[in-house]
């Protein structure tokens, strides 16, 4: 049974999100200019799905039943100034201990020096948050001083009042981190949340507003 009802929120500009390029190092990435958010999650957390979702779109982010399979950077255009990007997912178990090493560096480059970079999504099981590699996000995210939406992914799973429990629990965790962190929680599946995630999106991007 589905504990949440769905948000129909619709955003017509993130709905014409579209592929642009594959860098499988930094220096392949479009140009350093513009404005472009990054999602960057443990390799099972459901991060392709969420995009798919924010963007009202079923197959613009790919999604595999093996996780861990993404070891580039891909960005999408919104727009000739504004860009998404999905980063290479991090942590599972089953992927060689040399690989991973060389997708961490990868994303240390990318968000240490990236200039166009306005903000950071980091998705997390919302059942395990707040590992030790989300925990390194965050301090990347500090050293940057970049604005960090967290997203609680999968919160169907739990009932309204847990899940509530957990947003909160994480809100509190985070707070000895610097620079400004909204938590908020979410399910493709269900489509909770992409309202709260556009309009923190629209903040990093600058979106015109409509009217």
């Amino acid at each position: 049974m589905n504990r949440y009802a769905p948000t129909d929120t619709t955003n017509s500009f993130y709905q014409g999100a579209r592929f642009l390029t594959a860098a499988s190092q930094l220096d392949q990435a479009p140009p350093d200019q513009g404005s472009e958010v990054a999602f960057i999650g443990r390799s099972n957390a459901g991060k392709s799905s969420a995009i798919n979702a924010i963007c009202h779109q079923g197959s613009l982010a790919r999604t595999s039943k093996t996780p861990g399979r993404t070891q580039q950077l891909i960005f999408f255009a919104l727009d000739a100034e504004r860009r998404l990007v999905d980063l290479p997912g991090y942590g599972y178990a089953r992927v060689a201990i040399d690989i991973k090493a060389e997708w961490q560096g990868l994303m240390s480059h990318y968000l240490e020096r990236r200039r166009a970079l306005t903000g950071l999504v980091i998705l997390m099981d919302c059942r395990h948050p707040l590992t030790v590699f989300d925990r390194e996000l965050l301090a990347w995210g500090d050293r940057r001083g970049l604005p960090r939406l967290l997203l609680l992914t999968k919160a169907d799973k739990l009932r309204r009042g847990p899940a509530a429990a957990v947003r909160s629990e994480v809100q509190k965790g985070v707070r000895d981190h610097a620079g400004p962190i909204q938590v908020e929680l979410f399910s493709a599946h269900a489509r909770v949340g992409i309202g709260p995630v556009q309009a923190w999106l629209d903040e990093r991007l600058g979106v015109p507003r409509a009217g």
